[in-house]
């Protein structure tokens, strides 16, 4: 029983949903390529219509759709490089069995060389040498059709499909986090831990093809990581620490009296709401500091006095003139954690906290964040200590 279990392969599972998706996928994208080919090239006897691999690429675009072996250059690339091979090898070597091997060997080793790697593709090359008289006599038009035609239409169906239904397709690598500041440094959550370059060492260790990018691996590393950082940070919520009696503009207050709010109050952001307290933006001191001129020399010039801001010609005049109006908030229920990416990595220094109705309820600063992050790191430690007495 044991080795029964070992033997089973520890396939993540989805919901039966993303089962159906990937089965009705597969049923349209067959469907498709092969009456679409019967179109093309007319119902006839000696030229098949599907050819067996195609099936095998259906599971992998429908049911793996961000699988590297199953992007675009890897199916289209993989089954043209397969099937020239397959025919070649077919057409130069007489023993079938030492063609079939031979077509095989080379369609890994070309495919790994050009980077397009897909498992069905092998099949394609076994087809063009095994596939009987009616392929044989298809000579290198046997790339073109079926391998070509097939490949192309399956590709396009897969495109539209998973798109419409919710699965980006061609899968392209989330991009990389950029520092806030513009600077080459990795943002601060991706300096400690594990970084790309470990990720990417240790599979060049492994020494092994692996069916997920090196992207996606980071990506879904990064996820776990913050999750189990939620979990140890004993799920505080923003309600917990945000603060309440919240300093808000509004799009129509002037830029004096917004400023003036900041400089007396001693904070680096407002809130900008609606009459009902709808969360309409943000204005902080960097989009004050946006205002500014280079003097002559260079040097800094700020549009503003002792009593205010310059009025100037030309100058903005009211707070929507200068506003962030793109704003991340959270909710009160959001746990604490999910706020020191965005915080840590996006240079955000205070996010609101708003109700479903998008109502400022109130504001949580990078300080409210790593107060309540020390506490309860301290809470923790008093509580291990405590225990370890009391087990001693």
């Amino acid at each position: 029983m044991s080795l029964l279990r070992r033997l089973n392969p520890s396939i993540v599972p989805v919901s039966p949903a993303e089962r159906m998706r990937a089965s009705v996928g597969a049923l349209v994208g067959i469907m498709l390529t092969g009456l679409l080919s019967r179109m093309a090239l007319g119902d006839s006897d000696a030229l098949p219509l599907l050819i067996a691999p195609m099936g095998a690429s259906a599971v992998l675009l429908f049911a793996a759709p961000s699988s590297p072996l199953a992007q675009p250059w890897s199916i289209l690339g993989g089954n043209l490089v397969s099937a020239v091979i397959g025919v070649t090898c077919a057409l130069a070597i007489a023993d079938p069995v030492i063609a079939a091997g031979s077509a095989i060997a080379l369609s890994i080793a070309l495919m790994l060389l050009l980077n397009c790697l897909h498992p069905p593709s092998g099949a394609v090359a076994l087809t063009a040498v095994v596939g009987g008289a009616s392929i044989h006599e298809l000579g290198y038009w046997f790339v073109l059709s079926p391998v070509g035609l097939n490949t192309i239409l399956l590709l396009v169906s897969a495109y539209a499909f998973n798109n419409a239904t919710g699965r980006r397709y061609p899968h392209v690598a989330p991009p990389a986090t950029q520092n806030s500041h513009g600077t080459v440094d990795a943002t601060p959550s991706h300096r400690i831990g594990v970084v790309p370059d470990d990720l990417r060492a240790v599979l060049e260790q492994y020494d092994e093809v692996v069916n997920i990018s090196l992207e996606d691996l980071d990506a879904l590393l990064h996820q776990a990581q913050i999750r189990a950082y939620e979990r140890r940070s004993g799920e505080i919520t923003c309600a917990e620490v945000m603060s309440r009696d919240v300093l808000t503009v509004t799009p129509e207050t002037s830029l004096k009296a917004a400023w003036e709010v900041l400089v007396r109050a001693k904070i680096k952001a407002l809130p900008v709401v609606a009459p009902d307290r709808q969360l309409v933006g943000i204005v902080t001191q960097t989009d004050f500091m946006r205002m500014s001129v280079l003097n002559q020399k260079g040097g800094l010039k700020l549009a503003t006095r002792a009593g205010g801001l310059v009025r100037r010609p030309g100058v903005p005049r009211t707070v929507s003139d200068i506003m962030t109006r793109r704003v991340q908030s959270a909710l009160p229920e959001t746990m604490i954690a999910k706020l020191v990416p965005p915080m840590a990595d996006m240079g955000l220094h205070h996010m609101p906290v708003v109700d479903h109705d998008n109502h400022v309820v109130g504001i949580i600063t990078q300080s409210d964040l790593i107060a309540a992050l020390f506490q309860n790191g301290r809470t923790g430690m008093a509580t291990f200590a405590s225990g370890y007495a009391e087990a001693g």
